[in-house]
Parts: C-alpha cells; sequence; structure tokens
C-alpha cells in the first residue's frame, strides 16, 4: 500500500482551532474522499508534541493500492477541487505550509 502523507507544517490562528477542524471535516473531507483509487483517507488533528518539535496542527494520509493510483488521483479534477478548499480552509485559519511525503507502508498488525 502506498500512502501520500500531507504534512501542515505551522500554525492555527489563536482560539480557531475548533472552528479550523470544523472546516476541514465539513469543508475539504469530501473533497478528499473523493479522490479517485483512494483506499482511505485520515485526517489527524495533533493535541501534542515533543518540546522542541515543529508544530503539525494536522496530518493527511491518503492510502492508495499502489503508485499508479496516486498519480491519476493527483492529475484529477478531484484534487484541483480538493486543492482549492483547502486553500480556501487555510486562507482563513493557518499560517505555514504543506509538504507532502509518499511512503510504501509495512504494517504490523498486533494482537
Amino acid at each position: 500500500m502506498i500512502t501520500r502523507f500531507a504534512l501542515f507544517e505551522g500554525h492555527v490562528n489563536e482560539g480557531q482551532t475548533e472552528a479550523f477542524r470544523a472546516a476541514v471535516l465539513a469543508e475539504i473531507l469530501p473533497k478528499w474522499k473523493a479522490f479517485p483509487g483512494a483506499l482511505a483517507v485520515r485526517v489527524c488533528f495533533a493535541n501534542e508534541r515533543d518540546e522542541g518539535a515543529p508544530e503539525l496542527p494536522m496530518i493527511l494520509a491518503i492510502s492508495y493500492p499502489d503508485r499508479a493510483s496516486v498519480d491519476r488521483a493527483l492529475a484529477s479534477p478531484a484534487r484541483a477541487e480538493a486543492k482549492a478548499a483547502t486553500e480556501a480552509v487555510l486562507s482563513r485559519f493557518f499560517t505555514g505550509r504543506i509538504h507532502h511525503h509518499i511512503t510504501e507502508a509495512n504494517d504490523h498488525v498486533l494482537r
């Protein structure tokens, strides 16, 4: 499985954490879920971090069966729609940058 992570590095405007989270889930998540070939979408909101660690108020992980599926999703109209929705929400609540990382998972399920 291939997972593309989006790391939102920066900060949410003071006092707007709950509004930011609600806007992400209401306005952007439906767009991310529409990516063709996506198997799972995970939106993670940070609650704590190690001292000195960079501030990452949100991490997005979208998993796909293979790299070709990632490429199709990135070239799709759904991505353009998601990008526009993301920019609209971030402009209201977030200061920082987004960087992406594509990973190959090696899951080890524990019982």
